[in-house]
């Protein structure tokens, strides 16, 4: 392609594009008007032919338009959404939209087909005003109307406003369910030994935080730390966990019920796989990279050294562990030594391309306790809930190969080899059986 023959110049470019951007609107705002159209012809009256939007494993669909908005086909929508050469989750998201400023929202439908909202934006309200129930939907529809085109955080306001005046259980329950997502997590460690943390916290509590950290902060600055103040802040979030470690001196044993003694400060569990020569400095073959299990990274000799070196830290050197021992235990529940052999065989969730760290997962039997499996490291698979879920409620299944590595067949039977390095398909689907 020759990319240099072009004689038109800049103004007649930005004209002609300006005309491409009004031509593509117009489009567009016909495919709303065409869309509609067709709902008005696929509405059914039984939710079990509707199209709903399906969450998680199990089917628990939800319209795909608000309470009062018509119930369309959900074969005929499939047929919809091909035409419009979307993706099935991603055109029947689109579609709601549409019918949810159709049938909902008639002041930013009009809109839109004006001219004087841009479609992109009447979806980004439907996605917020779906939920609400018709009034609260109303209401919001009326006061965009009244006030004209309004930023996401005042649309957002409009939106909580409307909940609390028109479903006060609603938002009661809302603000329950947010409480209960409060959390705090980390991400890997990166390559230079640095983690991000993202939390949700309640408001009065991050307020404080906040405040605690940019006093230290400052505090640690007074005393002569020459670091950016972002960076002190970060400092003393370690500064104010290990305080909060050294309160805590003593600590039974779960198993055992035997009370140890521990030293104040930072504790560090490391599994570091390293060689015998890895820190001796003076080795010209010393391999100065280690790998940490539980970050599932390379690092540094040197980031090791400075861990351990860190005042007031705890350190304990285990064995290494036999990852092919397999000692079985006459019981369900899984104890921690075999926990820890599972996870640090597997890693990570063993579902086909799942991520989740095996640590945060759950350990199921891939043949049933209650169906004569043991509990032991080779009979036990970290999958996290929502594909633990999928392997006990629907049709995925997997078989236990080698250790570590899982043959996965799903619902349409596509199989899946899953193992230490990665997934990979094996085969096209085969053709449903028919006696099924």
């Amino acid at each position: 392609m020759d990319l240099g023959t072009d004689t038109r110049s800049d103004r007649t470019l930005l004209s002609d594009l300006s005309k491409g951007v009004k031509v593509r609107q117009a489009s567009l705002v016909q495919e709303w008007v065409d869309i509609v159209a067709w709902a008005n012809r696929n509405i059914v009256t039984t939710p079990e032919l509707a199209a709903t939007i399906v969450d998680g494993v199990i089917d628990t669909g939800v319209p795909i338009a608000g309470e009062g908005a018509p119930l369309v086909s959900e074969f005929n929508l499939m047929e919809l959404i091909a035409v419009l050469g979307r993706s099935p989750d991603g055109g029947r998201a689109y579609v709601g939209r549409v019918i949810e400023c159709a049938w909902r929202l008639p002041g930013i439908y009009a809109s839109v087909l004006e001219g004087r909202l841009e479609p992109w934006r009447a979806e980004r309200i439907a996605d917020l005003t779906r939920p609400l129930n018709a009034e609260a939907a109303a209401f919001v529809d009326r006061q965009l109307a009244a006030v004209g085109g309004v930023g996401w955080a005042q649309l957002e306001r409009l939106v909580t406003e409307a909940v609390i005046r028109f479903d006060p259980e609603r938002a009661e329950a809302q603000r329950q369910a947010a409480a209960d997502r409060r959390r705090v997590d980390f991400d890997d460690v990166d390559p230079n030994g640095q983690v991000e943390s993202h939390s949700v916290l309640d408001a009065a509590d991050a307020h404080d935080f906040d405040q605690a950290l940019s006093r230290r902060a400052k505090l640690r600055g007074q005393l002569g730390d020459t670091d950016s103040f972002d960076v002190r802040r970060a400092k003393s979030v370690g500064e104010m966990a290990r305080q909060d470690l050294g309160l805590d001196l003593l600590f039974a044993d779960e198993e055992t019920g035997e009370v140890m003694a521990t030293s104040p400060g930072r504790k560090v569990e490391l599994s570091v796989h390293i060689t015998d020569t890895a820190l001796n400095e003076d080795n010209p073959f010393a391999n100065p990279v280690g790998r940490w299990d539980q970050g599932r990274t390379p690092i540094s000799t040197a980031q090791i050294k400075e861990w351990l070196r860190a005042r007031d830290t705890t350190v304990i050197v285990r064995p290494v562990i036999d990852l092919k021992h397999c000692v079985p235990v006459d019981s369900y529940e899984i104890p921690d030594r075999i926990r820890r052999r599972v996870e640090l065989r597997d890693h990570q969730c063993r579902f086909p391309g799942c991520p989740h760290r095996a640590s945060r997962c759950d350990l199921d039997h891939a043949q049933p306790y209650g169906q004569g499996g043991v509990t032991c490291p080779c009979n036990l698979v970290p999958l996290c809930r929502r594909h633990h879920r999928a392997k006990t409620f629907s049709k995925w299944r997997y078989v236990i190969v080698l250790p570590g590595h899982y043959l996965w067949t799903s619902p349409h039977g596509r199989h899946l080899l899953v193992g230490p390095d990665g997934t990979r398909a094996l085969d096209p689907p085969r053709s449903p059986d028919p006696d099924e």
